[in-house]
């Protein structure tokens, strides 16, 4: 059974935090209709979708993958860069609780989910305006004994490290090399964005399909040309708020 944990959008989406792109208004209602579909699309794949309840108060809620990430053996609950943020992970901790064990980032980290790119044993941090290195020291300590390694990566010019590097599977990164130096990622097959797409390095691997936004035609071809079995979505909306694919949900195997 796969899990997917999603969050209905806050009326007050147009308030969300941007960093990295220029603020553009957002039309509540086509973001609502595109989250809906993407919901459809992950029940389409055969997950079982929990689909919390909108944080009126918390504009970017939507975006659960930043409350935490998940491993086999544990669920980690961040600790969000941006104060406004924060309060996410509390109605996350009760909805995770009951597929892992949770371990949780504390002061003075932060961390936000979308800068935590597991791969196999190795686990990437990428060093943003709301991730820091006191986490990747917390994660060290905190998994461990799970056998992983927690690195701290830098990246440009993106908020998160997962706008800039995605797993396609297990040996696989969709990688933009001019946000993420390549030599991070020693020994994975690297399939590079088309140089006109620089925020197209965003994809969900879910049940042997990879979810995919439509606005990215060239780098799709690609993923396809590689192997990739992709089900396309339109997150358009959703990426005024520098949202992707990714960002909506966090998946449970």
């Amino acid at each position: 059974m796969t899990v997917a944990i999603t969050r209905k959008i806050s009326p007050r989406f147009n308030e969300c935090e941007i960093t990295h792109i220029e603020r553009t208004p957002i039309d509540l209602d086509i973001a609502r209709a595109q989250h809906d579909a993407y919901v459809r699309l992950l029940a389409d794949l055969g997950c079982q979708v929990i689909e919390l309840p909108e944080e009126p108060d918390l504009p970017d809620s939507v975006f659960v993958e930043d409350a935490a990430f998940i491993l086999p053996e544990a669920a980690v609950i961040t600790r969000p860069g941006a104060d406004s943020r924060k309060p996410e992970t509390q109605t996350i901790i009760p909805a995770l609780a009951p597929y892992r064990p949770l371990l949780h980032v504390a002061h003075p980290a932060t961390l936000d989910g979308g800068d935590a790119l597991v791969a196999g044993k190795n686990i990437f941090i990428g060093l943003s305006t709301r991730s820091n290195r006191e986490a990747v020291d917390q994660l060290n300590s905190l998994l461990g004994d799970y056998g992983y390694k927690v690195w701290g990566v830098k990246m440009t010019d993106c908020l998160h490290l997962k706008t800039a590097v995605t797993c396609v599977d297990d040996a696989t990164l969709l990688i933009n090399k001019n946000w993420v130096d390549a030599s991070n990622f020693p020994g994975f097959d690297l399939i590079e964005v088309d140089a006109s797409e620089p925020f197209a390095a965003n994809c969900l691997p879910v049940r042997g399909k990879v979810i995919y936004p439509t606005t990215f035609p060239k780098t799709q071809k690609r993923l396809e040309e590689r192997g990739g079995n992709v089900a396309p979505i339109d997150l358009s909306e959703l990426a005024k708020a520098e949202g992707a694919v990714t960002c909506c949900s966090l998946i449970v195997e």
